[in-house]
């Protein structure tokens, strides 16, 4: 039996923007599996394990032949179920020569991969990621792949947003969100942070964009869906206008988005966006908010970059546990409980199904 892991299998995760995935051998490893990505000619994308029955040599070094995937090594191919199709030297293919094929599926413009048993992989599961569609909402985001942390540092930072006054000082942050008081609330597979802050000065990423003078109310209403889907929904509109009653017309609404895929124990992928959905065809407004976010290190996102890994090595030199927490740590703590709650489920169905044998 392996080792458990800190994130559980039997859910969706991102893998690769749709864009990113064509008529060529993509490599990615997801929850500590090794998978290559391509796309067939009838633009469906496969997922094969990333090694080769024979020699294991990584499939992703080999090339398409036409929907089937030859191995650089010796030649054998792989159809996009995993069946070998063809051996070298020898009319007979051993029957058991096979590669794992893992459930994928697109939506939302992103690949998502199911890494555990694929008799659960229901795409109804697949996270609810509308925003990202571009449609009402419109923004270009990106990906840090192999951000060198935990999946669940990426987790923990944006649940508690109280960050952004220190982190991100200057653009988002601002001393009224430490001050303004906030509500954690929880379900079966999602935690809520809310916090809204009224009758403030906007700070200065916000003030350009509501692009008028005066005093504003602020929110922050972050959702996670476990295992790693966060969704913020933040913005501003002028004080007294009815935003905390639901009128956001004197205001902009923007929307955080992140789909954070465990590689390693002390490794992911953080596939992100902003969103908005005012000033929808202004694309030069959809690259300044895009570079707002990463920008060769000056980004928003760039500057978290740069505090969860440090945070990583840090926790690597200095191994302790639990951490300490504080009042702020209410949403980040829910959403590890949520983890944790579905790793104990997933073993225990693992545990139930070595019984049964």
């Amino acid at each position: 039996m392996n080792a458990p892991t800190s994130f559980p299998l039997n859910a969706w995760y991102a893998a690769a923007w749709c864009h990113e995935i064509g008529r060529e051998l993509s490599a990615r490893t997801i929850c500590g599996k090794n998978v290559v990505l391509y796309r067939r000619t009838d633009d469906v994308v496969s997922a094969l394990e990333d090694a080769c029955w024979h020699r294991l040599l990584p499939l992703s070094l080999g090339h398409l032949r036409g929907d089937e995937v030859m191995c650089g090594y010796h030649g054998l191919v792989f159809n996009s179920a995993g069946r070998c199709s063809y051996m070298p030297a020898q009319k007979t293919i051993n029957p058991s020569a096979c590669v794992r094929a893992y459930p994928v599926a697109e939506r939302h413009r992103l690949v998502w991969l199911w890494p555990g048993d694929p008799a659960l992989a229901d795409p109804a599961k697949i996270p609810d990621f509308h925003w990202n569609d571009g449609t009402q909402w419109v923004g270009e985001g990106g990906t840090f792949y192999q951000l060198k942390c935990d999946y669940r540092l990426v987790i923990d930072n944006l649940m508690d947003l109280t960050h952004e006054t220190y982190v991100h000082a200057g653009s988002i942050g601002d001393e009224a969100i430490t001050a303004a008081p906030f509500e954690v609330t929880h379900t079966g597979d999602t935690a809520t942070m809310t916090r809204w802050m009224i009758d403030i000065e906007p700070p200065p990423f916000w003030a350009r964009q509501l692009g008028q003078s005066g005093r504003v109310d602020r929110w922050q209403i972050v959702t996670f869906r476990a295992p790693s889907i966060v969704v913020g929904d933040v913005g501003v509109a002028l004080t007294n206008t009815g935003a905390p009653q639901g009128d956001r017309s004197h205001g902009v609404n923007g929307a955080f988005l992140a789909a954070i895929t465990p590689e390693t124990e002390t490794t992911c992928h953080y596939f992100w966006n902003f969103v908005r959905n005012y000033r929808t065809n202004d694309a030069q407004l959809t690259r300044e908010l895009q570079l707002a976010h990463v920008n060769g290190g000056a980004g928003v996102y760039d500057q978290d970059h740069r505090v969860l890994e440090a945070q990583q090595a840090a926790i690597d030199k200095n191994p302790r546990s639990p951490f300490y927490d504080l009042n702020i740590d209410a949403g980040a703590l829910w959403a590890r409980r949520l983890i944790d709650r579905m790793l104990t489920d997933e073993h225990a169905r693992v545990m139930a199904n070595l019984a049964a044998e």
